[in-house]
């Protein structure tokens, strides 16, 4: 297993709502309505009217982002043999099935891409008990035996991949468990470490993190923005 230890989320440094007001390309700004920012690893929230969010990645720096990532996970992985993508829903999903893509198109592998509902493991239950459920989809013949590599939008705390383990381990016993993200933001609660990242984005604490996707909002963009302390 990747150097992850088990057992959850709200790890977010990331846009798990809906989408919001686009962001021009090149580092420049744009404005979030406040009632659609969101909390980005935290449970803060945006000042209204204060909502500025500077584009940290555009669309084109995504793809090559998810070019790289999905190089690497064919290398790492001998050319994909036996691998299984899961994503963390929301857009740890879409992100799974954009890597499976690529790696099928670099080698003709035919690589499966599902998704991990890790919200009954979370460790905040307690204090937020009202969750909706999300879709948990794995291969026919399961993830006994097979590498699984667990896909998120950004890595902060650590507690959502910590929920995904455990959730794993309904699941089956995999041979071994590797993650990827498309953005490292630091802050570590717990000793879990990223296998594959996209772009390693130092931030603050207050700092949040967005990921913008098109197939979940309508646009592909990373945004810096800040919440309350």
């Amino acid at each position: 297993m990747c150097a992850m230890t088990p057992r959850p989320r709200h790890e977010q440094g990331t846009g798990q709502g809906t989408a919001q007001g686009k962001a021009a390309s090149g580092g420049s700004t744009g404005v979030v309505p406040p009632a659609q920012a969101e909390s980005g690893g935290s449970t803060g929230v945006v000042p209204p009217g204060q909502a500025e969010w500077k584009a940290v990645l555009a669309a084109e720096e995504i793809r090559r982002a998810l070019s790289r990532v999905a190089h690497e996970i064919l290398e790492r992985t001998h050319g994909g043999d036996q691998v299984i993508l899961l994503g963390i829903p929301t857009r740890g999903v879409p992100l799974a099935r954009r890597l499976a893509a690529r790696i099928s198109s670099f080698e003709g592998a035919d690589i499966p891409a599902g998704s991990l509902d890790v919200t009954l493991h979370r460790d905040d239950l307690r204090l937020r008990p009202a969750r909706a459920l999300r879709r948990t989809e794995v291969p026919p013949d399961g993830i006994d035996g097979k590498t699984v590599v667990l896909v998120d939008d950004v890595l902060f705390s650590g507690r959502t991949i910590r929920a995904a383990l455990d959730a794993l381990n309904d699941l089956g016993r995999p041979r071994a468990v590797q993650l990827a993200v498309l953005v490292d933001r630091g802050h570590r609660e717990l000793p879990i470490r990223a296998d594959y990242v996209g772009k390693n984005l130092p931030t603050a604490h207050r700092e949040v993190v967005r990921v913008l996707l098109e197939e979940t909002d309508g646009e592909d963009s990373v945004l810096l923005g800040w919440r309350e302390q």
